[in-house]
């Protein structure tokens, strides 16, 4: 399943986030909460996020520096969660800390995964991303 569209959040008072209801089933199975490269947390499906690690490191040799260290980046930051019977996943201070998100988060849909972001950092970014938009689109080769 696809995740589409921005939803505005907010954090409980014990830094639980209440998933959107429509998007809940692709989580039935587990999900892991990614400290990524950008300034969010991904929120994938277990199977999802398993296959995207077993995939980037796929043909590396095992023993070889640059395998090791993109193993432990990928399943470190990595931290395995379940929504709770209300639909709600744990972040934890910390790791909402992490990436600037205190109370207020926009979910944004990302295709294989959530995407949580502090507010204003996604704002911010987004505004970069549309005006950057013509030039992305045209780097694939389509046009504008």
């Amino acid at each position: 399943m696809p995740f589409h569209g921005t939803f505005d959040h907010s954090l409980d008072a014990k830094h639980r986030l209440t998933v959107p209801s429509k998007q809940r089933a692709a989580f039935s199975e587990g999900a892991f909460l990614v400290e990524g490269a950008d300034r969010c947390l991904s929120l994938y499906p277990s199977s999802t996020y398993s296959a995207l690690v077993d995939a980037a490191l796929a043909g590396l040799n095992p023993l070889s520096s640059q395998a090791r260290e993109l193993n432990r980046f990928f399943r470190s930051n990595a931290h395995a969660v379940e929504l709770d019977s209300a639909g709600r996943v744990m972040l934890g201070s910390k790791l909402a800390a992490s990436v600037g998100i205190d109370r207020d988060v926009a979910v944004i849909g990302a295709g294989d995964c959530l995407e949580l972001w502090d507010p204003s950092t996604w704002a911010d970014y987004h505004r970069d991303l549309s005006a950057r938009g013509a030039d992305l689109t045209s780097s694939l080769g389509h046009p504008s």
